[in-house]
C-alpha cells in the first residue's frame, strides 16, 4: 500500500554569487542543521538521504556526496546522489517521495548543494569563463561542446522555435515587465542573492544582449549554497508536525518526463517543452487535478529564463500556448493575480545553486502555502539541453 508523504520541515542558506568563507560541505551542514530543527527532530531521527548535486566539476571531486555524508551525522545510513541537470532538485524530492511512499523509511532528508564558482579561470582571473565551460560538459560532448554550447543559446533555440510557431507571444514590453515584478517580489526573501535588484521594465528592455531574445536582466544566475527538507510518511508527519506544530505539506503529486536529446522527426518538438507538459499533467493525475486553473494558487517554476517560465506556465495547461502573454496582459500574475507566481523571486533574482535550486523553490512553496492559508502549489524543475527534463510536484495544505 503507498503511504502518503509530506513535508515537516525546510532550510536553506543564504544564497550568494560567491561563498567565499564556506565550502559546500560547510553550506551543506547549514541547510541540513535549519531543516532539522525547523522539524524539531534530532538528525538521528533521520533514516536516509538524497543528495542533489548536478556537477561534480564545481564541486572539484568526482563523488561530493561521500565527504559530507558523516559530517551530516548520518554515517551507517542510507545516501544516494541524484543529478539530473537543472533539474536535480525536484528528482531529488521525487526520489525521496518514492522511497518513503514505499515505506522503505519513515524520514528522509533531502539535500541539494552547489558551490559553482570554485571554478576557476586563472588566465581571466575569473570565474565565469570556467563555470561556461565546466556547464558546458553537460551538453553533447561530441558535437555541439566544441563549437561553443552554452545553456543560454540551447534554451533560446526552443524560445525562438516557439515564437515562430506564435509570432504574437513572449513580446520583449512583457517578458521586460515579468523580470521586474519578479524583482520586487525578492524582497521579501532575506535568503536571497539579488535581494535588493529591483529593476523597472525599462531598465530590462536596455540591458545588453546576452543571447537572442534574451537580455542580461531575464536569464537566471549561477549561485552558491543549499537548502533541505525533511519529509515523512503519513503517521511519522503527522507525529512531527504535531510536535513542532508546524502544519504538514503534503507531496499529492509528483510527474517526470525526460525529452530526446535532438530534434526533427520522432525526436524533440523544438517549439514545445513537452517535458513540462508531460510531468506537470502526470502529476496532476496523481493528485486528482482535473482543472490546474481552477486548483493551482502557487507555482514555483525554475525560471532560467523569463521568457520560458511564460512557455512552461502554458505548458503546465494555466495558460494557453500561444498566449502566455497573458500572464500580465490580463492580470494573471500580476500582484493580486489569479497565481502566485515564483514569490521567492525565482532563480532569477533568488539564485540558481543548481542542485539546490528546486529543493529552495519547495521551500518557498511550503513558507507560502503555510503563511497565506492557500491550498495547492506546483513546483517545477526543468533542466539539460532544449529543456529536455522536467520533474513536477503537487503540494496540498489541508
Amino acid at each position: 500500500m503507498t503511504k502518503r508523504v509530506g513535508i515537516v520541515g525546510a532550510g536553506v542558506t543564504p544564497f550568494k554569487g560567491t561563498w567565499r568563507e564556506k565550502t559546500y560541505y560547510d553550506l551543506a551542514q547549514t541547510a541540513t542543521r535549519e531543516a532539522v530543527e525547523d522539524a524539531k527532530i534530532d538528525i538521528q531521527d533521520v533514516d536516509g538521504v538524497f543528495y542533489g548535486i548536478y556537477n561534480d566539476i564545481f564541486e572539484r571531486t568526482a563523488i561530493p556526496e561521500h565527504a559530507i555524508h558523516g559530517l551530516l551525522g548520518m554515517q551507517d545510513k542510507f545516501g544516494i546522489r541524484v543529478t539530473n541537470g537543472g533539474a536535480t532538485g525536484a528528482y531529488t524530492m521525487s526520489a525521496a517521495h518514492a522511497y518513503l511512499a514505499a515505506g522503505r523509511f519513515k524520514t528522509a532528508l533531502v539535500l541539494g548543494v552547489e558551490k559553482a564558482t570554485d571554478c576557476f579561470d586563472f588566465s581571466s582571473m575569473s570565474a565565469t569563463p570556467e563555470v561556461i565551460k565546466t556547464i558546458g560538459w553537460s551538453g553533447d560532448s561530441f558535437f555541439e561542446q566544441g563549437i561553443g554550447w552554452t545553456a543560454s543559446d540551447s534554451y533560446a533555440e526552443v524560445v525562438l522555435a516557439y515564437m515562430d510557431e506564435h509570432p504574437g507571444d513572449l513580446k520583449p514590453e512583457i517578458t521586460a515587465q515579468i523580470s521586474a515584478q519578479l524583482s520586487r517580489q525578492v524582497r521579501d526573501n532575506k535568503y536571497a542573492q539579488r535581494q535588493f535588484d529591483q529593476v523597472t521594465p525599462e531598465e530590462v528592455m536596455n540591458s545588453r544582449l546576452v543571447v537572442y531574445p534574451f537580455k542580461e536582466l531575464e536569464i537566471c544566475v549561477y549561485t552558491e549554497g543549499a537548502s533541505a527538507l525533511i519529509m515523512a510518511e503519513e503517521d511519522t508527519a503527522k507525529a512531527i508536525s504535531k510536535n513542532s506544530g508546524q502544519p504538514v505539506i503534503w507531496i499529492t503529486g509528483v510527474g517526470e518526463s525526460n525529452e530526446h536529446s535532438f530534434a526533427g522527426k520522432n525526436h524533440k518538438d523544438m517549439s514545445r517543452i513537452m517535458s513540462d507538459y508531460h510531468a506537470s499533467h502526470r502529476a496532476y493525475e496523481m493528485a486528482g487535478i482535473d482543472d490546474p486553473t481552477k486548483s493551482v494558487d502557487i507555482v514555483e517554476l525554475h525560471d532560467a529564463f523569463v521568457h520560458q517560465l511564460e512557455i512552461s506556465m502554458a505548458e503546465f495547461g494555466l495558460v494557453p500556448l500561444g498566449k502566455a502573454d497573458s500572464l500580465i496582459e490580463e492580470g494573471l500574475m500580476t500582484e493580486g493575480g489569479k497565481y502566485l507566481v515564483n514569490p521567492c523571486g525565482g532563480l532569477i533574482y533568488c539564485g540558481h545553486a543548481v542542485g539546490a535550486s528546486n529543493i529552495m523553490s519547495a521551500w518557498s512553496a511550503r513558507n507560502e502555502l503555510i503563511s497565506r492559508k492557500l491550498k495547492t502549489a506546483l513546483v517545477h524543475g526543468t533542466g539539460s539541453t532544449i529543456a529536455q527534463y522536467a520533474a513536477c510536484l503537487v503540494f496540498e495544505h489541508e
